[in-house]
This record gives C-alpha cells, sequence and structure tokens, in this order.
C-alpha cells in the first residue's frame, strides 16, 4: 500500500523527459513553501520549504513535458516515497512522488486544456453521436462509462415555481 499526496508549490527545475526499459518517464523538482499570515505585524510570513522529486510515467509524462515549465505553479498529486542510493558520501536519500495527476494551480492563473488525441480503436463503438456546441470535443475522444455524454431528460426535473426570484438581501 503506498501513502497518497497532494502537494501544492511551484516547479523549480525543468522538467526532463527520459527512455528506460520500463517505459518513458519525465521527472521534476518542486518546492512547496509554509505561509502564514502574522496577525502582530499584519503580513505574510514565509516558513520552511519543502522540496520533492516528482516523476510522471506514460502518457501523463508526455503531457507533463509539453506543459509544464520551471518556475510554473502546479499541484501534484501522487504516491510518496522515499528514494535511497549509494553516494561516495554513503546511503543517500529524498522524498519522491509518483504522480497520478499534475495540474497548473489555477488558484495563481489560466490555463488553455485541450484533450489528448486518442487512436481511434480505443473509441468505444456504442458512444452515441452528439451534436451541437455544448460537446466540443469528437464523439471519437469520448469513452463509454467514463465520460458524461448528454441525454434527453435530466436527472431532476426543473419545476417554474423553484426558478422564482428570490428577494434581494440587504
Amino acid at each position: 500500500m503506498s501513502s497518497k499526496i497532494t502537494v501544492i508549490g511551484n516547479v523549480v527545475s525543468s522538467p526532463t523527459r527520459n527512455r528506460t526499459q520500463n517505459g518513458s518517464v519525465t521527472n521534476f523538482r518542486m518546492a512547496s513553501n509554509e505561509r502564514r499570515f502574522d496577525t502582530a505585524t499584519q503580513d505574510w510570513i514565509d516558513g520552511h520549504s519543502f522540496f520533492v522529486d516528482v516523476e510522471c510515467w506514460g502518457e501523463l509524462g508526455g503531457n507533463v513535458a509539453h506543459s509544464i515549465s520551471k518556475g510554473d505553479p502546479v499541484v501534484v498529486v501522487g504516491a510518496i516515497r522515499t528514494h535511497e542510493w549509494e553516494s561516495e558520501q554513503g546511503r543517500r536519500s529524498r522524498p519522491q512522488i509518483k504522480a497520478d495527476a499534475v495540474a497548473p494551480n489555477l488558484a495563481r492563473g489560466v490555463a488553455d486544456f485541450r484533450r489528448t488525441p486518442r487512436p481511434a480503436a480505443a473509441a468505444s463503438a456504442d458512444v452515441p453521436s452528439v451534436d451541437g456546441p455544448e460537446f466540443p470535443a469528437p464523439v471519437e475522444d469520448l469513452v463509454a462509462g467514463r465520460d458524461y455524454v448528454g441525454q434527453d431528460e435530466t436527472l431532476d426535473g426543473e419545476n417554474p415555481a423553484d426558478l422564482s426570484a428570490e428577494p434581494a438581501h440587504v
């Protein structure tokens, strides 16, 4: 069993992509800085920094390599573990996250998300056809059982009486 963790911080080293015998991996280092508001000085105080290596395998790694740069604010979710190795100074270790997800921190900026194109063979044949501007992704990109496809009826019908204007609060 692995220990899951979510870390919010900034990328401190440019992501690097490498091919290994186990597949492709993208690695970067991030820092999460402690900040707190000091009521005595009425100002923010920086505390300790937590540095951690992040490894992203497969498709996630490719997306990270194309989307994330040094200095970017990110949110990383994954399994934390201790990476250990032998060096000239003896046994060494540092924390490492095997990422399940990496995202830009939208509290600090905006992002322009685009789906990764998937091979046609991966698309399910029983995904219904959807027309209209509310579905900008091609139907081939939708996966049955994972992606929501709109239907004519809703889960909870609207009652016009429920839509009446609420009184303004002063």
